[in-house]
Order: structure tokens, then C-alpha cells, then sequence
């Protein structure tokens, strides 16, 4: 188990001795090996599951510390860092506000993680970033939303399905941010539409169980009573869905109530015909046919029948 087995246990048997461990190991923090740097780091992220950091007054000093670890040269090490901030939602949910811009920061610089070629820093953010969502001021939300939902949509369609199913849960909560920001926040919900429908087929059932919930959230936000009422009756987490038949009444509704987004649906759509992922490329064409056959004959019209011939299966 290591040091966050340690920390497990120290926090829930060491509680008076940890001020003087703590003030201890804070300077193995710059030490330069970088498994030292890595225990402490992982010690310190497992601690900050138990409130026992808050009742003695460590919280302040961890937080400080492991903020400071963003821009430490072992991705192990910021990995770690960022699990550690998130716990807080759990060890100390009533102290999250108070940290709150730092704490998005934190996860903002996370996700914009430069030196991170398999995105497990960007993994973490987001994972930590959803734990800590429900505790933080709305206003600091609202000022990252854009940058945030922007940030995370080409994970969507990693080919990591850890990396599609954090980032999908990941804008499913940020939609309880969007009102007073409806209109930017739509643009971001009709981006990322087909993307969530389509990878309803996704072969990861815990990417599927995300888009379900994405989906469900983004509802209320999409001005569309029937589509809202589809996706919280049909996209229940225990239902299975009859996918044909759903995608038929998604793309009726969606015709109905923006016929104008067609060109922008298909065109989406085309992007998946070379998906590597065979459900999904055999869901593209069907979406689209689907939508052709819903959309009023005005509307037809509009339809770039070229590009639609020209999409390689």
C-alpha cells in the first residue's frame, strides 16, 4: 500500500503526533530524489482524505505545499499533488470555498500540463476537479467554464477510455454552472452533442455510464422539453437503451427544434465514419439518416449531398 496506506493509517491513528510528521516532511518536499519528493507527495495526498488535517490545523500548510508541487519536473509528483488538493472535497468538504481560486487554478494549470504525454496529470485534474465542483463558489466556476469545457472536449474521443469517461463526467458537472452563462455554455453543449450520443455505443461500459450522465445534465440547458425529458427518462444509469429507436426520437426532437444545426450535425457525424471504434462508425451513418429523415423538405434542401456521398465508410 505504501505511503497512501500510511496515510491512511497515521490519519486514523497518529492524529496528534502528525503536526510534528508533517513539519518533518516538508522539507523532503524539495529534496532532489524524486522518490522522496513522490512519498511525501503521496503521504501528504492521503492525509488530506480525513478531516483529521482540518482539526489540527495542518490543512493551510498541506494545501500551500502541494499547490507548490505544480511545476515539480516529476509528473508523478503533480500527478499526486492534484490527487491530494481533490481529497480535500472529501477530508474537509467545508473548506474547499475558502481555497476555492486556488484550488481551480490548480486544476486548470493540471489540465494545461505541457510535459504530460500520456495526459495522467490532465486525468487527475479532471477527476479532482469533478470531487471538488459541488464545493466551490459559482462565481470562480463561472469565470474557468469556457476555458475548462474547451480544455476537455478532444478527450472525448481518446483513445484512453479513463481519459473519455473523466472528461465526459467532467462536463456533465460543469452544467450546473452554465445558467447565467446559457448562450456561450449552448455553443460548448452542441459541440460536444453528437460526440456524447455517439459514444452511447462506445465499447467501455463505464464510458457509456458517462455519457448517460453527461447527456442527462445537459438537458435542462438545451431549450427542448422533449429532448430534456428523453434523456432523463431513457439515459438512466440502470436502463438499457434500444439505441436505434432512441437516436430515431433524439434526432425528431432535434430536427423539430433546430433544424438550422443540420449541416453541423451531419458534418459531425462524417467525422466518425473513419472512428476506429466499429459501433460508433456503424452509429454515425445511422444519425444521419435519422436526421435527414426527420428535417422538413426546406430544410433538406440545405444538405451538402456531396459531402454526405463523398464520407468514406
Amino acid at each position: 500500500t505504501g505511503a497512501p496506506g500510511v496515510g491512511r493509517a497515521m490519519a486514523r491513528h497518529a492524529g496528534p503526533r502528525l503536526p510534528l510528521i508533517v513539519k518533518n516532511l516538508v522539507p523532503t518536499l524539495g529534496s532532489v530524489f524524486d522518490s522522496q519528493r513522490v512519498t511525501t507527495t503521496a503521504f501528504f495526498a492521503e492525509l488530506l482524505n480525513s478531516n483529521v488535517v482540518n482539526d489540527l490545523i495542518l490543512l493551510e500548510t498541506m494545501v500551500d505545499n502541494l499547490t507548490g508541487r505544480q511545476k515539480d519536473p516529476c509528473l508523478l509528483v503533480r500527478m499526486l499533488a492534484l490527487r491530494g488538493l481533490g481529497n480535500i472535497a472529501s477530508g474537509s468538504p467545508d473548506k474547499v470555498r475558502k481555497h476555492g481560486a486556488k484550488l481551480l487554478a490548480s486544476m486548470v494549470n493540471g489540465m494545461d500540463d505541457k510535459d504530460d504525454p500520456q495526459n495522467l496529470v490532465a486525468l487527475e485534474a479532471m477527476s479532482s476537479l469533478s470531487k471538488l465542483l459541488d464545493h466551490l463558489e459559482e462565481r470562480d466556476v463561472q469565470s474557468m467554464l469556457l476555458h475548462i469545457a474547451i480544455r476537455i472536449r478532444p478527450f472525448f474521443d481518446s483513445e484512453q477510455p479513463g481519459l473519455r469517461q473523466a472528461s465526459i463526467v467532467l462536463f456533465g458537472n460543469l452544467t450546473k454552472f452554465s445558467h447565467g452563462h446559457c448562450e456561450v455554455f449552448f455553443e460548448q453543449i452542441l459541440n460536444g452533442l453528437v460526440t456524447l450520443l455517439l459514444h452511447l455505443q462506445d465499447p467501455r461500459p463505464e464510458v457509456v455510464k458517462a455519457c448517460k450522465f453527461a447527456l442527462r445534465m445537459c438537458g435542462p440547458s438545451m431549450g427542448c422539453e422533449g429532448l430534456c425529458d428523453m434523456f432523463l427518462n431513457h439515459l438512466r444509469e440502470e436502463r438499457s437503451l434500444h439505441y436505434g429507436e432512441f437516436m430515431n426520437n433524439v434526432c425528431k426532437h432535434l430536427m423539430q427544434s433546430y433544424p438550422e444545426m443540420l449541416n453541423r450535425l451531419i458534418s459531425t457525424n462524417l467525422f466518425y465514419f473513419k472512428s476506429s471504434w466499429v459501433d460508433i462508425r456503424a452509429a454515425a451513418p445511422m444519425f444521419i439518416g435519422f436526421l435527414v429523415l426527420h428535417v422538413d423538405e426546406e430544410q433538406c434542401q440545405q444538405v451538402d449531398l456531396d459531402q454526405l456521398i463523398s464520407g468514406e465508410w
